[in-house]
């Protein structure tokens, strides 16, 4: 699915986004186990792919449904998005963070499974759900600037009773917060910590 700034036929990626993108890229190649034993151990384990997140959505219910998240945070990734692909699991999704909120808007062309577009606003809600259907150039937005957008497979938010100002976090929210001055971070988004 390509993504555009509304107006421009091109997605809108802040500079510092690209900024952000590098920094944890080359703080990844930096990052590795301390020793064989746990290189083995996390190959084994039922860890979240490297360019995944787990997204966790809590409804108005109480209930909290996680969906594994691919990321796409370069310009090419988010051009690309979903399309080409014929199916996505029930727990899958792609996640669409943006450094700084904006209008962002989606078609589906060449995009082949018919999708649930959340909205995510810089509170963690959700400011709209808006469904995708399979080719269509039709512009998908919100009313609003967005922090990100999540793509899921379509009736998969109505099925699990996801609504318009239920709260998402993403990545590792357990943890204590980066130490200031804070860095935005694609891979970890709590707005209620």
């Amino acid at each position: 699915m390509r993504r555009t700034a509304r107006g421009t036929g091109r997605i809108s990626v802040p500079l510092a986004s690209i900024a952000s993108a590098l920094l944890l890229a080359l703080a990844a190649c930096n990052a590795g186990p301390a020793n064989d034993a746990e290189g083995a151990a996390a190959e084994n384990s039922t860890a979240i792919p490297a360019d995944s997140v787990e997204v966790r959505i809590s409804t108005a219910d109480g209930q909290t449904h996680r969906f594994i998240a691919e990321v796409a945070l370069d310009k090419e990734a988010q051009q690309q998005g979903l399309m080409g692909r014929t199916s996505l699991a029930d727990d899958a999704g792609m996640l669409f963070p943006f450094a700084y909120p904006n209008m962002a808007s989606f078609w589906m062309k060449e995009t082949n499974v018919p999708l649930d577009l959340l909205f995510i606003r810089n509170d963690g809600t959700i400011v709209d759900i808006l469904p995708g259907e399979p080719g269509s150039l039709r512009p998908i937005a919100a009313n609003e600037p967005v922090t990100a957008v999540l793509e899921i497979r379509q009736g998969r938010a109505e099925a699990l009773g996801i609504a318009k100002g239920d709260r998402i976090e993403w990545g590792a929210c357990d943890q204590e917060p980066a130490p200031a001055p804070a860095i935005w971070q694609a891979d970890r988004f709590c707005p209620a910590s």
